[in-house]
């Protein structure tokens, strides 16, 4: 009877596997790189470690480019939202900024007029501002704004808002109206922050401030009101940042109307800017 033997594999001849494990999962791209990348926490089932984490992160906005000339000595321009409507409120198990189109429910239950809450319009201010050839020119001096309770705070010119209204709530929400103030990471500049009353402390001293509204008695053409301007002096256009009613003009040394319409803030903040791109040749 034959002998039957072992067979012996060499260790080449085995095939080597490889252990399963988790792949690595590709990296995902940002929603939109050019916007503001936030890292808030909404819930409330986190660690005390994680929100202790969450309490150190900081919002970061890019600067919108601005040519960095000899702008310093030439006169500009300072922006003034007037009655903001930014109202912070918990809705649910979040602090959510008040709006008409999310929360007009909620402020029928409260007795509230959901027409009076319309932050989208100071959104839709601060980018045809900031997003304007007369800002990345150098010309805008500062943007401040004054909520409807009449809390002011700044926004620096080289701030990048995000574009989307949904973020902007967030950073209003969580940053500013909590904690007061946004810097930008690696940087000890405050991008956004809250001030002290009154706001005409921190406007220039040989400054021309004006003063819009549809009802004023005093009608003239944007493009024709400042180039009847001199050039040596500063100008402060206070544009109402609310969805009807007047601002307040005891500030102000003019108030005009620029049209025989009823504008939005961000149509008046656009004819500002172009009839001050044309006096100063910005293109």
């Amino acid at each position: 009877m034959r002998r039957r033997g072992t067979l012996k594999f060499s260790q080449e001849m085995v095939r080597p596997y490889a252990i399963k494990g988790h792949k690595r999962k590709k990296r995902e791209e940002n929603y939109d790189r050019e916007e503001v990348e936030q890292s808030l926490e909404e819930g409330t089932g986190g660690t005390a470690a994680q929100d202790e984490k969450a309490e150190e992160t900081t919002l970061e906005l890019p600067g919108i480019p601005i040519v960095p000339s000899n702008s310093n000595n030439k006169t500009g321009v300072t922006f003034i939202l007037e009655r903001a409507c930014l109202e912070v409120a918990k809705v649910g198990k979040t602090y959510q900024l008040l709006s008409s189109e999310d929360h007009a429910n909620f402020l029928r239950k409260n007795n509230k007029n959901p027409a009076d809450y319309r932050p989208d319009i100071l959104h839709q201010a601060l980018l045809a501002i900031l997003d304007s050839p007369l800002n990345k020119a150098g010309r805008v001096r500062a943007v401040y704004v004054r909520t409807e309770k009449g809390v002011p705070f700044e926004v620096k010119p080289h701030v990048r808002i995000p574009r989307t209204y949904k973020r902007f709530s967030g950073i209003i929400t969580v940053q500013l109206l909590q904690k007061l103030s946004i810097t930008a990471v690696g940087k000890q500049e405050k991008l956004l922050r809250v001030i002290k009353n009154p706001v005409t402390q921190y406007l220039p001293v040989n400054s021309r401030k004006i003063g819009f509204s549809y009802s004023s008695e005093k009608s003239i053409p944007m493009r024709d009101y400042v180039a009847a301007v001199s050039d040596d002096v500063d100008l402060v256009f206070v544009v109402g940042a609310m969805a009807h009613g007047k601002i307040n003009n005891d500030y102000t040394d003019d108030f005009i109307a620029i049209s025989g319409y009823p504008l939005s803030a961000a149509w008046c903040t656009f004819l500002i800017c172009g009839a001050l791109m044309q006096k100063w040749n910005i293109f």
